[in-house]
């Protein structure tokens, strides 16, 4: 069970000349007056008698003052702790009378709740360190994140290639009509010497047939003297005659073209095969961003579920990105009443032993946000002693000048404990 303050007594501590205080087991009670009263003293002689001489006000005896400070809290579970004498040495007792130590106070008070505002004031990411140390999720949670920043980052770069590739393929000509592969210039030449030898052989023919006519020139020419001759020649040219008249030379216009064309063929059929080779890279790099989505979300399926499964000390609480949240809002988009439950319960879980916090400057608060604040450690059978520059009714107690003003002076229609001086 969670120890509370069953009452206090404070004499000659800083501003403080005599208080004695019985705050509310549960719920708020707040300590009010004017400035330089001795408000604050009253939460820094509390700090100081529970949490030991680091505590200890750098000049504790108020000023003025021959009497020794005096401090002397009662606790629920019976213990009392007293400081008193030149060294305000600590005494502890319980209620058998046994005497403990400063060790018997710490195991039960957490040094957060004696100085709330500490807690409040570190910087969201630490509040979140604070949180996740306590519920023991802080090192996977953190490899989880440093996974899911490394599996982001890869899958940035991976969209930014895969819409540069699209990008690159849109902009890229198609052309119509042209082979899917590129065309081999070594065939259509192998064609065209082919005809080529062909029509050497017809040159060759037709060269044949000239001789021959020019023989029969020479034959003619000399008939008288070899006629015999001549008739041999004319019979040899009409033989030649026979094989040559009937010779067709095939054209290799269509393949010298083709040689000429087949480059700039070519390069369209390579324009093509880069256009869907930039839309296969595109359409790979797209699944590999779908891959890494799905991995992405995978890890953030296993932080949520991470402290979802965690013993957390207020529900709607959780840690993002290594920041504190609570029902999803950052902490400096929290209401007031907000961010002191959420303090409270984390410094709370610190300490589960320990049922009270001290809160100092409660006047940045507005009146709903207190009642909401009180109503809330009501019901979670906390107890938070406060204090706050005002003399209205939301004060269980009014410090005037070190001194708890009489009763009769302050509103306490609802208060549940007693306050005064001595």
């Amino acid at each position: 069970m969670s120890v509370k303050i069953n009452s206090l007594e404070f004499e000659n501590v800083k501003k403080i000349k005599a208080v004695q205080l019985e705050p509310a087991k549960n719920g708020l009670t707040v300590i009010g007056g004017k400035n330089r009263q001795g408000k604050t003293s009253v939460l820094d002689s509390i700090a100081w008698a529970l949490g030991g001489d680091k505590y200890k006000p750098s000049s504790p005896q108020r000023e003025g003052s021959v009497v020794e400070p005096h401090l002397k809290i009662t606790l629920d579970n019976g213990i009392v702790a007293e400081r008193s004498g030149k060294n305000s040495s600590l005494k502890v007792t319980d209620s058998t009378g046994k005497k403990g130590g400063q060790q018997l106070l710490n195991s039960f008070v957490e040094q957060f709740a004696l100085d709330l505002p500490k807690f409040m004031n570190q910087s969201s990411k630490e509040k979140a360190a604070t949180l996740l140390k306590i519920i023991g999720v802080g090192d996977t949670l953190y490899q989880l994140e440093n996974k899911e920043h490394t599996l982001y980052d890869q899958r940035t770069a991976v969209g930014r290639i895969a819409d540069q590739k699209s990008k690159f393929a849109k902009e890229m000509p198609v052309y119509a009509n042209v082979p899917a592969e590129p065309v081999s210039a070594s065939e259509l030449i192998r064609q065209q010497q082919d005809i080529l030898a062909r029509n050497g052989e017809n040159r060759r023919k037709r060269e044949q047939r000239d001789y021959y006519k020019q023989q029969l020139d020479l034959a003619k020419t000399a008939y008288e003297q070899a006629k015999a001759r001549f008739e041999a020649a004319e019979n040899n040219f009409k033989l030649a005659s026979i094989d040559a008249d009937d010779l067709l030379d095939e054209s290799t216009a269509e393949l010298e073209k083709n040689i000429a064309e087949i480059e700039e063929l070519n390069k369209k059929i390579r324009a093509n095969l880069d256009r869907e080779k930039a839309e296969i890279d595109a359409e790979d790099y797209r699944s590999q961003y779908t891959y890494l989505t799905e991995q992405i979300e995978d890890i953030r399926q296993a932080k949520t579920d991470l402290l979802k499964n965690a013993d957390l000390p207020l529900e709607g609480l959780s840690v993002e990105e290594g920041e504190l949240l609570y029902n999803g809002h950052k902490w400096d988009s929290m209401s007031g009443a907000e961010q002191l439950i959420v303090a409270t319960s984390i410094v709370r879980k610190l300490n589960p032993n320990c049922g009270f916090v001290l809160l100092d400057k409660l006047e940045q608060m507005d009146s709903d946000t207190l009642n909401d604040f009180g109503k809330w450690l009501e019901i979670q059978g906390l107890q938070a002693i406060a204090t706050r520059v005002s003399t209205g009714d939301e004060c269980s107690i009014i410090i005037e000048d070190g001194t708890a003003v009489a009763e009769e002076h302050i509103h306490t229609e609802s208060k549940t404990w007693k306050a005064g001086a001595f």
